[in-house]
Formats: C-alpha cells, structure tokens, sequence
C-alpha cells in the first residue's frame, strides 16, 4: 500500500494512541495531535511527528497548518478524534462546561478541518469519531447532555461537508462508536466494563479511513456491538 499522509487528533491515549501505532507499522506518516504529545514522542517511531495541541487555542492551528505545508504538502487521512466528556445532571451544568465540550467536540472538529481541507485531495478522506448518545433514537444516558448533543452535532457537519463537496471531494463520514473500553469510558462510567478494546476499535477504524470513502461519503456508520 502506498504511504499516506495521516492527521489524528487525541493521540495521547485511548484508541487515538492505537491508531497512530496501527498507521506507523504500515509505514504511513502520522502527525499525532494531542494536549500531551508525550506518550505518542515516547514511541520514537520513524514516520510520526507530534506536538502539543490544544482544540480550543486559535494558535495551535496555525502550527498545525505550516508543519502541512511544510513536511507534508498534501494530507490523505484526517482523524478527528479528540473528544471531551462531562458527566453532570443538566441542573448542575454551566454555559461554561457546554462551551468547553462543544469548543473540543464541535468547534475544534470543525476549525481543524476547515485548516486542513486546502491540503486535501479529491480523493482524501475525513472521518470524524462520534457517538451512539449522537444518534436520533438510540439510548441514552443521564448526564450526558452535553456530550451526546455535541456529537449529534458533528454528525450533521458531515453530511452538510459532503453536500458542499460532492462535485470535487474529499469524502467526509462519521463512525458513531458505542461502548469501548478506554480511559474516557471508565471516567464516564466508572463500573461499566465495555466488550471493545481500544486496539480492536482502532483497527477498525484504521480500515475504514483507509478504504471506507471508496463506497460512503456524507454517511454515518453506528459502530457498536452493545447498549451503550
């Protein structure tokens, strides 16, 4: 398979730092993006570049978009992946705490792609990670306002992405994953043992970013094997 130029927002843990492991050990180059760029420095593999980003800093793109330009000219694959949870009956919520998550669930996703899509290729792809608490109909969970109607949001974004883009590309989609066992999870719910691994969620996301725009663009794909 032919190197690609891959972009995978919060790589510090969790499936994001799975993914940049996956890519890396096919020979792909990754810049890994996350507040705490150490784990991912820590690998010192060949093909990944990483640095400090935070979503909700308007600097930070900036950076992000000169390394681009200047390391990789053109980008294959952007994975937005980062994502904040809050866990707080709505009554106790603040307009601060729904700013900070739509800021890193919404506005970030958004803003990283906008910076990104002049580097794209017709044939490039963007996949955002979203959640089943994002989807009309599914089950849901008190305390999680917040989150949930910010990732229903992103799933919106898409399909309007790919409705603005369907005559030149790239191809925009959305996985909304169910329960898996990470970090954010556990903060989430701290008694609750998912049946997905971060590496098992991970690789199936790494085959779909590679291959999953040859056959869905503006299209959301509910990737889950339990409730939640």
């Amino acid at each position: 398979m032919k190197s690609k130029n891959i972009i995978i927002t919060g790589t510090s843990r969790g499936i994001g730092f799975e993914l940049v492991q996956l890519f890396a050990r096919q020979g792909h180059r990754v810049l890994a993006l996350s507040r705490n760029a150490k784990p991912i420095s820590n690998l010192q593999l060949d093909t990944i570049s990483a640095f400090e980003f935070d979503l909700c800093e308007a600097e930070a793109y900036k950076k992000v978009e000169r390394f681009v330009s200047e390391e990789f000219q053109h980008v294959d694959i952007l994975i937005n992946n980062a994502g904040f949870l809050l866990n707080k009956p709505f009554s106790e919520t603040t307009l601060a705490d729904f700013s900070k998550v739509y800021q890193t669930n919404v506005f970030g996703v958004s803003e990283l792609t906008r910076v990104i899509l002049p580097f794209m290729k017709s044939d490039s792809h963007v996949v955002t990670i979203s959640s089943m608490g994002g989807i009309q109909g599914s089950m849901k969970f008190p305390g999680l306002a917040a989150y949930s109607s910010s990732k229903g949001a992103v799933i919106t974004l898409t399909e309007l992405w790919a409705e603005e883009y369907k005559e030149t590309g790239p191809q925009f989609n959305v996985l909304a994953l169910g329960a898996v066992q990470t970090e954010m999870l556990k903060e989430a719910f701290p008694d609750y043992q998912a049946p997905t691994t971060a590496l098992q969620m991970a690789e199936y996301i790494q085959d779909f970013a590679l291959t999953g725009n040859k056959y869905y663009n503006g299209k959301v794909l509910q990737v889950s094997n339990s409730t939640p």
